[in-house]
């Protein structure tokens, strides 16, 4: 025990203050992120060894970690040949045997002082064979009185830590046990008695204490696959923490004074009676959900779910109708200038039946006509503006901006949507994504945001046939997109890079662009990619919607939302190189008409387990939410969702794709308390606030831009 506890200990107390850490080993916890108490809690092993039973010497397996138990027969400096070193060996036997341990690196007067003939000690590492003799070099070890001893490091499940030069296992532990000693009995566990019986969770401290040094027969299992209580109790907190705050911005929401917008048919009646087709069951469900949003006198925070080509666009301009009815502006962010283009070609379309001013604001703008186009917007002249992130530039001011539309979610950082909200008086805002979010994330980066889910189609799309095709079959390839092409259809060839790669070998798409152009002599060839100026770029893409090109080269600047009905073959070379997410968005730039359509992945290579199960959810599944569950699980949240402004939260305990049924329960227990005490100002609930306000803020703070 400690013979001096620090009364003044908190969770936020600096490292070095804790017993047996000073100035110097400070700076080592801080290469692991360890800066306080609280960091320190949280720095949790990332495995456990069954040091709990002593396996007798002779039934050690070779091959295999062990732990055994022994008495000191002989120490002894054996010279190694050729060489001026000499190897420290240490026999030890019990009742059935004898086992030699071997040091090639070590502290001569350390070793030789600390360890005597005679004494018991237990030692652990992995068992080899060398001359008959079983033997373990660089062994854990320790002295001890007998096999009832206990330490740290023996005789218990042991905790194995992350480790870094200078910062070793003994020392980890050594430090933890003290950080325990020192900052339990301090700790108020903030989550109230009825959720933890509700739930089955532990107390805080307890769980602290179990997770670092389990308990006596304390299951190992348990440990390893995570679902011991004490584990269970610290994932619970941190899903229970993360939606706290997102249920009380949500209610903090509904108390914000926005715009109401009134349902008005007579705009919307007319764009939809002048369509070609019928809306689908999903599009008219989340027409009405907007519409409802758009009604309250606060601000709508809604994200658009849909597969791609779902028709989300659509729906969001039949919204906007609405708020246009009502004399205000609208905004749509979109992340490419391609795609801007697009958009602003399609709302001059659709919206030609009605006198609204749609303006494009783009970053490659003359200087002139920027100015003219800022200074109309300002004065409220421009009815629907459409861009890329040129629209959250300083200079960008509206007359009276009411809605935001933002495409592609995940393409713009959360402080970016922000600004661009923040132009209006709490204007309205719709996120739009056509990567499908799957469950556990849509609960937690856009666990403030109400979801509009469209699953279903346009009536008349024929489903795409997706195969996995090798270089073999190449020339059969280019024979079947020669019949397409002939009958009037156009094809995509997509590759990943526009430069040879000395490390990889891909081709090159500028070289492949010619070599197509000598095979496909009677079809107009051209290349598109991301080196090209915007003009080039969009010179391109008009002439291939308007069927002057027949094939198109290009790398993956044609992902997003480019729509041209006509193109029934997509042929994506190096699939592997690719992520899933997006080759299901390049598969979403075919099958937008009425023709069957084809996506060719072209694999040249031999694929490893992961780009094989990646090609083949891609023949199996045209669903994009079977697409991202599969995603999500081979890559991992962040990286799923791209980048780290995604406002992804660090989560130091949970796993959102093992833990979903930890998430959801803290979601209902939390939006539930919010829904009861929406300031929790009630006397039970003042823990959890300054739990919350202290450790918990900045996970919340930037979660998203609702």
């Amino acid at each position: 025990m400690l013979s001096v506890v620090i009364h003044s200990i908190s969770s936020n107390t600096p490292i070095q203050y804790i017993k047996g850490v000073g100035p110097a080993l400070a700076e080592l916890l801080r290469r692991k992120d360890i800066y306080t108490v609280q960091d320190a809690l949280y720095f949790l092993p990332r495995t456990y060894e069954d040091r709990e039973h002593f396996k007798p010497i002779a039934q050690l397996t070779p091959g295999q970690a062990e732990t055994s138990f022994g008495t000191i027969r002989r120490i002894a400096l054996v010279p190694m040949k050729l060489q001026r070193k000499k190897i420290l060996t240490i026999a030890v036997a019990d009742s059935s045997g004898t086992l030699l341990l071997k040091w090639f690196h070590y502290n001569p007067k350390y070793m030789m002082t600390r360890f005597k003939v005679g004494m018991h000690i237990v030692f652990r590492g992995e068992v080899k064979i060398f001359k008959y003799q079983k033997e373990i070099t660089h062994p854990d070890l320790e002295v001890i009185e007998d096999t009832h001893s206990t330490s740290l490091h023996f005789g218990r499940i042991v905790p194995v830590y992350s480790e870094t030069e200078g910062l070793y296992q003994k020392t980890i532990r050594r430090i933890l046990n003290n950080v325990l000693l020192q900052s339990l009995n301090t700790f108020t566990d903030p989550l109230p008695p009825e959720i933890k019986e509700r739930h089955h969770l532990p107390d805080l401290s307890q769980s602290f204490q179990e997770i670092h040094f389990p308990k006596h027969k304390t299951s190992l299992d348990l440990l390893l696959n995570g679902t011991h209580p004490a584990r269970r109790r610290l994932v619970f907190d941190e899903f229970f923490f993360l939606e706290l705050g997102l249920a009380l911005k949500r209610s903090q929401m509904t108390q914000e004074k926005g715009i109401p917008f009134p349902s008005s048919q007579t705009f919307k009646s007319q764009l939809i009676s002048s369509l070609p087709f019928e809306l689908t069951p999903g599009q008219k469900t989340a027409l009405l959900e907007i519409e409802e949003d758009l009604k309250r006198p606060t601000p709508m925070n809604r994200l658009l779910q849909g597969d791609v080509g779902s028709g989300k666009t659509l729906v969001a301009i039949l919204s906007a109708l609405t708020v246009l009815e009502h004399h205000h502006q609208v905004a749509l962010m979109v992340p490419t200038e391609i795609l801007a283009e697009q958009h602003f070609k399609t709302l001059t379309t659709l919206l030609s039946l009605f006198n609204i001013k749609i303006s494009l604001l783009t970053s490659d703008m003359k200087k002139n006509e920027r100015s003219l186009l800022l200074d109309n917007l300002k004065k409220g002249e421009i009815n629907f503006i459409v861009g890329t992130h040129a629209l959250i530039q300083e200079d960008v001011e509206f007359f009276k901006l009411g809605f935001v539309i933002v495409d592609e979610q995940h393409r713009f950082g959360v402080e970016q949507r922000l600004v661009l909200k923040q132009k209006g008086f709490n204007p309205h805002l719709l996120v739009m994504t056509a990567t499908p979010i799957p469950r556990t994330l849509a609960l937690t980066v856009y666990g403030d945001l109400d979801i509009s889910l469209m699953q279903d189609m346009p009536k008349g799309r024929k489903p795409i046939k997706t195969k996995v095709i090798h270089e073999r079959q190449r020339l059969q390839l280019y024979d079947f997109m020669k019949k397409e092409c002939a009958k009037g259809r156009q094809a995509y060839v997509i590759y990943p890079l526009i430069e040879e790669s000395e490390k990889i070998d891909l081709k090159d798409a500028t070289q492949m662009a010619e070599h197509l152009k000598n095979i496909f002599t009677s079809f107009r060839v051209e290349l598109l990619h991301g080196k090209m100026s915007g003009e080039e770029k969009k010179h391109i893409m008009e002439d291939f919607k308007n069927k002057k090109i027949h094939l198109l080269v290009s790398t993956t600047v044609i992902e997003v939302g480019i729509d041209v009905p006509n193109s029934t073959i997509m042929v994506v070379e190096h699939p592997e190189r690719f992520g899933l997410s997006q080759l299901h968005q390049l598969r979403g730039r075919i099958g937008r008409g009425s023709e069957m359509s084809y996506c060719f992945l072209l694999s040249q290579y031999a694929a490893t387990e992961e780009s094989k199960i990646r090609l083949k959810a891609m023949e199996e599944h045209l669903s994009g939410f079977k697409i991202a569950e599969v995603d999500l699980k081979l890559r991992g949240p962040g990286e799923f969702l791209g980048t780290r402004q995604s406002g992804l939260p660090g989560f130091r305990v949970a796993n959102l794709i093992t833990d979903t049924e930890l998430l959801i329960a803290a979601r209902s227990e939390a939006f539930n308390m919010v829904s009861k005490d929406p300031q929790l100002s009630l006397p039970q609930h003042q823990p959890l606030k300054e739990a919350l306000r202290h450790h918990w803020q900045h996970k919340i703070n930037f979660i998203n831009a609702g």
